[in-house]
């Protein structure tokens, strides 16, 4: 192809609206044009990025035996109340109606549809196991859309779903296809970490999730470097950092205190004296309307999709103030688990066998002093706090550190969840009638391009990878009123496309400084520039990620940058 036919509309300075890297080098580059929040017009460089993508993500689903399909957009909101997801999702889902009233709903994810093909279609264990896939649109209605494709209302997935007989052959799916994952995201030249993840409304026993370090996403992970440990956020577990300073071992009884208008645990730790490590955080919980209360250490937070987890809860959310004036006789901040009625009380694991803490008396501005777990309340402990920055590994015991991340991929054992619910059922090699077992797996195909601008840049612009680059290298003319220039360049182009190389030649009437930095910003792996040296027969090579120049016989150009693009994609 040849620029000057192309419509790149670059940008000289990054729009004021973008936020991260990724973004503004979309906006820059010419890739994308908003068209309003969360709405994206992909333009041509995008497009053939994103195509890129697609087919490496086609190869490895085909070379795993899975089978493309392509579903409506549209869903019938029938299909989605089968599951018991129609009223669960909330506002995330996009909803209307047809001419006659009838609800529908764009897709956010396709369970429900691929579980009513399978209820119309398998009959028997003959015909397990079964991996259908498709590459679609899927829309999500983002209360607050932002990051450029990192977080959109409309994007492109990649999602296939599993049906097996029994638990063995999901885990046989689920193998196949964290291995799939690895070769597409190692294809797309990514650095990326899978981490056990937690399964949220998707359920399920297990998931994993595929996370691209970057300081622009939005996922935290908790990584041991020492034995290579890694988890999201949601997930994640650890060993406490110790307490300040020890307890007393002695039998202390409890002893209220007057705290006036101290509410926060800095306010009574620094009354006090003691660290808020010494102190019981009590924050209230209502899940499907049952009130909980949570007890954590008092430098701890609450990981609610831990708590979600653990309670089994379809919602979850912080008590209203008039709830805990009613429930406890006292307002936030003067709150604690001791002769508490009539509330589930859970405490988190980083309390146990701890003794003489601080609470709150549940009353107001006063606290209790000498609170001791299971002595003094009821302790049900469960793991429900927030890993944070340097608690130790609980499979090696060296320090967790926390990393950003850009979540590209996830994979979930769904297990019986919209087989029970939608009624799917085969015979068994006995004739008995029993449920498939499912698994859900998805990969966001903007999520890649995002990820990899982020990984891959500098103040120049893109350094895609070869693989996923609009073209894999541009040919540049200095200078086009030079024959010599102008006829060399037009046969290195043809030598390149001969050879298969996904080429552009920049044949604008352009200053050869304004070629190069656009071809620089759009990312394109590889430059020849044809100058003053064709008069020796030399043409240069520059690699844009090291930005190394050689020279070369023009002959050759041409076999030596197929040897490159060999190289990369090995």
């Amino acid at each position: 192809m040849r620029w000057s036919q192309l419509f790149i509309p670059t940008l000289r300075e990054a729009p004021a609206e973008a936020e991260v890297v990724s973004h503004q080098l979309l906006l820059r580059a010419g890739y994308v044009r908003q068209l309003a929040a969360g709405l994206y017009s992909y333009l041509f460089l995008a497009r053939r990025s994103l195509l890129k993508i697609e087919r490496i993500i086609r190869e490895e689903m085909d070379g795993i035996g899975a089978q493309e399909m392509f579903l409506p957009e549209l869903h019938p909101a029938d299909v989605w109340r089968k599951s018991g997801r129609w009223d669960a999702i909330g506002h995330d889902m996009f909803r209307l109606q047809d001419r006659w009233g009838r609800e529908l709903c764009l897709g956010m994810t396709e369970e429900e549809v691929m579980t009513s093909i399978a209820i119309g279609e398998l009959r028997s264990y003959k015909q397990l196991p079964q991996l259908w896939y498709q590459i679609q649109a899927k829309f999500r209605d983002e209360p607050r859309p932002k990051s450029g494709l990192m977080r959109v209302r409309r994007f492109t997935m990649k999602d296939s779903y599993s049906f097996d007989l029994d638990a063995d052959g999901l885990d046989v799916s689920y193998k196949k296809h964290h291995a799939a994952y690895c070769r597409i995201f190692d294809r797309c030249g990514l650095k990326y970490i899978p981490v056990e993840a937690h399964s949220g409304a998707m359920g399920g026993s297990q998931s994993h999730e595929f996370a691209a370090p970057s300081d622009a996403g939005e996922d935290v992970i908790a990584i041991c470097d020492g034995c290579g440990y890694a988890a999201n956020l949601e997930k994640a577990q650890s060993v406490a950092r110790p307490a300040a300073q020890p307890d007393s071992t002695e039998e202390l009884p409890l002893e209220e205190f007057h705290t006036p208008g101290k509410k926060t645990i800095a306010e009574v730790a620094e009354f006090d004296g003691s660290p808020d490590t010494s102190h019981i955080k009590s924050l209230v919980m209502a899940a499907d309307g049952k009130p909980y209360l949570i007890v954590l250490r008092g430098d701890h937070s609450l990981n609610e999709a831990k708590l979600e987890s653990v309670i089994e809860a379809k919602e979850l959310r912080p008590a209203h103030a008039e709830e805990i004036r009613e429930w406890f006789g006292a307002d936030a901040g003067s709150l604690g688990p001791v002769d508490v009625m009539g509330l589930t009380i859970l405490t988190d694991e980083a309390l146990q066998d701890r003794r003489n803490l601080i609470a709150g008396a549940n009353r107001d501005d006063y606290h209790l002093r000498h609170v001791t777990p299971g002595r003094d309340f009821e302790a049900n402990f469960v793991d429900v706090r927030e890993v944070v920055e340097g608690d130790s590994c609980v499979d090696c015991g060296k320090p967790i550190a926390l990393r950003k991340c850009i979540e590209i991929g996830h994979i979930f054992k769904l297990g019986y969840r919209y087989a029970d619910s939608m009624g799917l059922r085969v015979l068994d090699p006995n004739g008995k009638e029993v449920t498939p077992i499912m698994g859900s797996y998805g990969i966001g195909l903007e999520r890649i391009l995002t990820a990899a601008i982020e990984q891959n840049h500098d103040d120049r612009g893109m350094m895609l990878p070869a693989s996923i680059a609009p073209f894999e290298a541009i040919i540049t003319p200095v200078n086009l009123k030079n024959d010599d220039q102008r006829i060399a360049a037009e046969s290195l182009y043809e030598d390149c496309r001969r050879r298969g190389i996904d080429i552009v030649l920049d044949d604008r009437s352009e200053r050869a400084g304004v070629k190069f930095s656009d071809a620089e910003l759009v990312g394109i792996p590889y430059r020849l520039t044809v100058g003053k040296k064709i008069s020796d027969g030399v043409v240069e090579l520059v690699v844009r990620s090291t930005r190394q120049t050689t020279d070369v016989r023009l002959e050759v150009a041409s076999e030596r940058l197929a040897e490159l693009l060999a190289q990369a994609t090995d």
